[in-house]
C-alpha cells in the first residue's frame, strides 16, 4: 500500500505532537507515523520515580498548557503521557500506529518514506525519533566478563529490584544523580562519574535551564562568543529527591573505574568494589538509522543543519534531537520554537 501527503512526521512523541500542531495551523496535509502502540512516546518507558524539572505550566507544548499535578511542584511521567494523550486527541493529530520507519529515500521530487506496514511518499520529512531507543554504553575494558547484572537508563524501574544488593551507577548527570538517589536508601550504593557532580542552585530548574539555552543559541547565531550558557549553571538540577540523598550524605561520588572485573569493578590505584549490578546512565545517541539511505550522516554522527533543515537535503527537517536542533528542543517546553521553525519552512518550501 502507497500513500501521499505532503508531509510525512516519523515519531509520535512530544515533538512529533508539536510538529503535528504546527502544520495543522498550516493547513498542510500530513500523517505521523509512530512506532509505539500506545501514545506517550518515551515516557511510557521511564522509570517509576522520574520527575519533570519543571512545574506543569512550563512544561508545556505550544496551544496547551499542561494541567497541574494534584500534590506535586514537579509532574511525574504518568502526568505527562496523559497530557500527550489528550494532546493528540484534543488536535486530532493523524497518528500512525505501531508503525516502524525502515528507511527514507529520494525519489525524484519526494521522499519515499519505507515502513512496515507500506510506503509513504510526501514533499518534505520531519525525522522526530529522538533518543531513547539508542542508549549508549562505553566501551569499558572488561564489561563483557562481569557476571553481575547489566543494564541502562532505560532499563531501570524500581529500586525495589535491587533492595540489599551491591549496585554501581554510572553517570554524572541528572539521570545518573536521580537514579543514584533512587537506589541510595535500598542498596549498598556506589556512584561513579567521571568528574566531581556539579549541582545547580537548588532554586534553579527547568524554567532558568530553557532561559539560558535559549539565550546562548541567541548568542551563537549573533556571532558571540561569550555566552554562558547552561554549562556553566552546573550538569545535576537538584530535585527534592537528589537534594534529599544529596544532604543526607548518601550521593558521594567516586572517581570513573578502570575496568571491570567478573564480580565488581577495579580503579587505576589497585582499589576495587563487588558489585552485583551496574547501571549506566551514560547517555544516548540520536536515532537516524532510518536516514541513513540518504547519506547525510557526517563522521560524528550527527546531520548538518541550518536550524531543523538538513543543509544536503532541504525537504528533511529534524527536530528534537537537542541543543544541534532547536535550543532545549529535547524538552517539553523547548521543542515548540523549532517545531514552528520548520513547519513555516516547509510550507514555504511546499509553495
Amino acid at each position: 500500500m502507497t500513500q501521499a501527503v505532503d508531509v510525512v512526521v516519523i515519531g509520535g512523541g512530544q515533538s512529533g505532537l508539536a510538529a503535528g500542531y504546527q502544520l495543522r495551523r498550516l493547513g498542510l496535509d500530513f500523517a505521523i507515523l509512530d512506532a509505539q502502540s500506545t501514545p506517550g512516546g518515551a515516557w511510557q518507558h521511564t522509570w517509576d520515580s522520574l520527575h519533570l524539572f519543571s512545574p506543569a505550566a512550563y512544561s508545556s507544548l505550544p496551544g496547551r498548557l499542561m494541567p497541574p499535578q494534584p500534590d506535586e511542584t514537579y509532574p511525574d511521567a504518568a502526568h505527562v503521557v496523559e497530557y500527550l494523550r489528550d494532546y493528540e486527541q484534543r488536535y486530532d493529530l493523524p497518528v500512525h500506529r505501531p508503525v516502524h520507519v525502515t528507511g527514507v529515500h529520494r525519489d525524484g521530487e519526494l521522499l519515499r518514506v519505507e515502513t512496515d506496514s507500506g510506503t509513504w511518499r510526501a514533499r518534505a520529512v520531519i525525522s522526530a525519533t529522538g533518543t531513547w531507543s539508542r542508549p549508549f554504553v562505553p566501551a569499558v575494558p572488561g564489561r563483557t566478563e562481569f557476571q553481575g547484572t547489566q543494564l541502562h537508563t532505560v532499563e531501570y524501574r524500581s529500586p525495589v529490584d535491587f533492595a540489599g544488593q551491591r549496585v554501581i551507577v554510572v553517570g554524572g548527570g541528572n539521570s545518573g544523580a536521580q537514579i543514584a538517589a533512587d537506589l541510595a536508601s535500598y542498596t549498598e550504593l556506589t556512584w561513579v562519574t567521571l568528574r566531581e557532580p556539579r549541582y545547580l542552585a537548588d532554586d534553579i530548574d527547568g524554567r532558568a535551564l530553557f532561559d539560558h539555552a535559549t539565550a546562548r543559541r541567541r548568542a551563537l547565531d549573533e556571532g558571540r562568543t561569550d555566552t554562558g550558557g547552561v554549562a556553566s549553571l552546573g550538569d545535576i538540577v537538584a530535585v527534592p529527591p537528589v537534594r534529599e540523598a544529596r544532604d543526607a550524605g548518601l550521593l558521594k561520588a567516586q572517581p570513573m573505574f578502570e575496568r571491570l572485573m567478573p564480580t565488581g569493578v577495579a580503579w587505576a590505584d589497585g582499589m576495587t568494589a563487588e558489585a552485583d549490578a551496574i547501571i549506566w546512565c551514560t547517555g544516548f545517541r540520536p536515532a537516524l538509522s532510518h536516514l541513513a539511505p540518504l547519506g547525510l550522516r557526517g563522521p560524528r554522527g550527527h546531520i548538518s543543519t541550518t536550524g531543523t533543515q538538513a543543509l544536503a537535503e532541504p525537504r528533511l527537517h529534524l527536530l528534537g534531537y537537542g541543543g544541534w536542533t532547536g535550543p532545549a528542543s529535547a524538552t517539553l517546553i523547548g521543542v515548540g520554537r523549532p517545531a514552528r521553525e520548520a513547519a513555516r519552512t516547509i510550507a514555504g518550501l511546499l509553495r
